[in-house]
């Protein structure tokens, strides 16, 4: 299981937390320096539930420098998954990826989910 994060994110630092507290062994990855490619993106699109859109940080200063809210409308989805794999500060974080599913962003109750199937394989 990877763990993308931006390491100085306060929500990545109360994910992070919370899955070493359950024990869940995970590969760290820093978004901003080893990004996702817009091959893994296309892959994990489907697998988090989530529409393109929503992974974009809207509350990001990139998203709301180069008002990606009124680009959003117009840009293709190829256009909008070479945004996110070239600048991994447009991207929604963090993101908990594994072979079945993808999270974006931290909800406790998900994650408790995805650590009680992982205590359980191991």
């Amino acid at each position: 299981m990877q763990f993308i994060e931006y390491p100085k994110c306060s929500t990545c630092i109360k994910a992070r937390k919370y899955l070493e507290a359950k024990n869940v062994t995970f590969i760290d990855r820093h978004i901003h320096v080893d990004t996702p490619t817009a091959d893994e993106l296309k892959r994990w699109i489907p697998l988090s539930g989530l529409t393109v859109e929503q992974f974009f940080n809207t509350s990001g200063k990139v998203y709301r420098d180069n008002n990606y809210k009124e680009k959003l409308k117009i840009m293709s989805y190829d256009e909008k998954i070479k945004a996110l794999s070239e600048n991994g500060m447009l991207i929604k974080r963090p993101l908990l990826v594994n072979d079945t599913k993808v999270l974006v962003g931290f909800k406790e109750s998900a994650y408790e989910e995805i650590a009680r199937e992982m205590n359980h394989e191991s």
